[in-house]
């Protein structure tokens, strides 16, 4: 809902004029805040899911100009909207074939609508969207930034836009791409919906168990990025990280009857709750066994572990998002690394596999066997995904394998596996922690 009662939304004070970086920081806030509901609703009234995102961004630009002329309006979400509404029909009055709708739309908008009476003066019953519909109007934005006929990386970017409200300059940033390229992707994402006809609609009750899947892979591939990037000189990109933990916790939100929505959830939540003890005074990689575990996020642990167990509550057993959850919730909850219930992860992680097969879960579940029963086994385990060529090209599987190595005292061997697993990663910080391994192997 509007945010006109926040003192950073409000007019400026008459006793000087408005300037532009308080008009920046008042439409930013309005922006990162009520962004999904914004182009929902554009959406909902338009019937066009491109054209509301770019009158959306239109009203921003507009807004940056004209708060920083006259201050800040008392309803900013309202100035917004209307405005990115008269853009959407001066563009219908553009097509001539379109003349029914821009009446449909002109009629919406009675002259001075949100700049006078009820929704200027910011009373929460007179908001510029219908409250009953909006769930539904911000849920049918994510199905919709998160369509399958978008490709993957597409779908992140339009979901980081149009629901997060990041700049392209913020996404390009995150994952370390030119701004150009983030610019593209969503223009052509946009220009894949329309040509595709995909109605602005939440899909049906048969469609939309697989289709939630694909928004929360999205969500998921956001979240690692920035708990362990894969490339550059950061090992964590918190912005990132905690952008899909909001987004997350929207979802949650609007579908509180989904387990797996809950599971993702938890595991952002006991993950991110990892982070001010992952990185030191430089930013250097803290390994696991070296954390300040003092240092973990009490709070996200506590709301992590109750959405586990909502997830539990409203499901009939943990699902792959769940599991992970649930591996987190171990390793939150143990005093040390050597007391944590290895015993439990290893069975954790062989439910997963056989709920979401992959072979980072095989390697994960050969760490976790060897912290319960030691690194002979294990080390079994991923030399059988070697050998049937898993994982190849990664940086993941020597770097367990070289740590196992250590472990049985084959220290040439082991140093060899842990200088490949520098060569493959891409990421500075990881690949620093590796060199340094194998250094004081020699």
């Amino acid at each position: 809902m509007a945010r006109a009662d926040r003192p950073d939304l409000m007019p400026a004070a008459a006793g000087g004029p408005p300037s532009a970086e308080s008009a920046r920081r008042a439409a930013e806030a309005v922006w990162r805040i009520e962004s999904a509901r914004i182009i929902s609703a554009l959406a909902r009234y338009t019937g066009d899911f491109a054209l509301a995102e770019d009158v959306a961004q239109e009203a921003l630009a507009e807004a940056l100009v004209t708060w920083s002329r006259d201050g800040a309006p008392a309803s900013p979400v309202g100035w917004l909207l209307a405005t990115a509404r008269r853009r959407a029909i001066d563009g219908f009055r553009r097509k001539s074939a379109l003349d029914e709708r821009y009446a449909m739309l002109a009629g919406q908008l009675t002259e001075g609508e949100f700049s006078s009476g009820a929704v200027a003066a910011g009373r929460p019953d007179d908001l510029p969207w219908d409250p009953d519909r909006v769930d539904d109007d911000v849920l049918a934005l994510m199905f919709t930034a998160c369509h399958p006929v978008l490709a993957p990386e597409a779908r992140v970017a339009l979901t980081l836009r149009v629901v997060g409200g990041l700049s392209s300059e913020e996404i390009a940033r995150a994952f370390l791409v030119p701004v150009p390229t983030i610019q593209a992707r969503i223009t052509r994402a946009k220009k894949t919906l329309a040509a595709a006809h995909v109605p602005f609609e939440l899909p049906s009750s048969e469609e939309r168990p697989a289709r939630l899947g694909g928004v929360l892979s999205v969500l998921y591939v956001i979240f690692t990025e920035g708990s362990t990037a894969t490339t550059g000189d950061r090992l964590l990109r918190t912005d990132l990280a905690y952008e899909a933990v909001r987004l997350a916790r929207m979802l949650a939100a609007l579908l509180p009857a989904e387990p797996e929505v809950y599971g993702l959830l938890a595991l952002f939540e006991l993950t991110a709750a990892r982070f001010p003890a992952r990185t030191g005074p430089d930013g250097e990689s803290v390994l696991l066994e070296d954390q300040d575990r003092r240092r973990w996020d009490q709070s996200a642990i506590r709301r992590g572990l109750a959405a586990i167990g909502r997830a539990t509550t409203v499901g009939r057993g943990l699902g792959p998002y769940g599991l992970q959850a649930a591996i987190a919730a171990c390793h939150a909850t143990a005093p040390s690394v050597r007391e944590t219930d290895w015993e439990r992860v290893v069975l954790l992680y062989e439910a997963l596999g056989r709920v979401a097969p992959s072979p980072v879960v095989e390697l994960n579940r050969a760490v976790a066997v060897a912290m319960a029963s030691g690194p002979q086994q294990a080390l079994s385990m991923v030399d059988e995904l070697a050998a049937a060529g898993r994982l190849s090209g990664s940086y993941l599987l020597p770097s367990v394998r070289g740590e196992l190595l250590v472990r049985l005292g084959r220290t040439a061997e082991a140093r060899a596996e842990l200088e490949l697993a520098a060569r493959l990663c891409r990421n500075a910080r990881e690949r620093s922690v590796l060199l340094r391994k194998a250094a004081a192997l020699e």
